[in-house]
């Protein structure tokens, strides 16, 4: 197959992929190397057409990637950031993306959260139970000082 209709069919396929949910660029670059894309120049080719069509768009979808994460995985913004960030995502991209998130809304959720592991946990005393839920709304990606306020108020000191 020459070099034409090759691109053709991988911005085809492309364009079918992303017709169906959002995409950034470099999954986008991932599934053009999986697909075999000969050259960088097919991929940036059939990228560079992507973009110009309104296929991808780097801010739509870290917009809808910060709102998924954040009401249905219930990340943080930090670890919502670190995901982002390794996905080539610039920056002020991100940065545009977590307004999404409404600060009512993430305190309310991160205060839901420490509730419902406070009821599963079994710590032997007030020390041990605050490292645990700590840990956990940490490894959420919450902001520590965000949790240690929480923690606090939640376990009266």
């Amino acid at each position: 197959m020459d070099e034409k209709n090759e691109r053709k069919e991988l911005l085809l396929r492309a364009q079918r992929i992303c017709s169906g949910r959002e995409y950034c660029i470099s999954d986008i670059r991932s599934l053009l190397e999986r697909w075999g894309a000969g050259s960088e120049e097919t991929k940036a080719w059939v990228i560079s057409r992507l973009t110009e069509d309104k296929f991808i768009d780097e801010q739509r979808y870290c917009r809808a990637f910060v709102i998924d994460h954040f009401r249905h995985s219930q990340w943080g913004k930090i670890k919502i950031t670190m995901s982002l960030k390794s996905k080539n995502i610039p920056a002020a991209t991100i940065a545009a993306g977590l307004e999404a998130i409404d600060e009512e809304e993430y305190l309310n959720l991160l205060k839901k959260i420490i509730r419902d592991h406070r009821r599963s946990v079994k710590a032997k005393n007030m020390y041990d139970l605050k490292g645990k839920l700590l840990r956990y709304a940490l490894g959420k990606g919450f902001e520590s000082n965000l949790v240690y306020g929480i923690i606090n108020s939640e376990t009266g000191d």
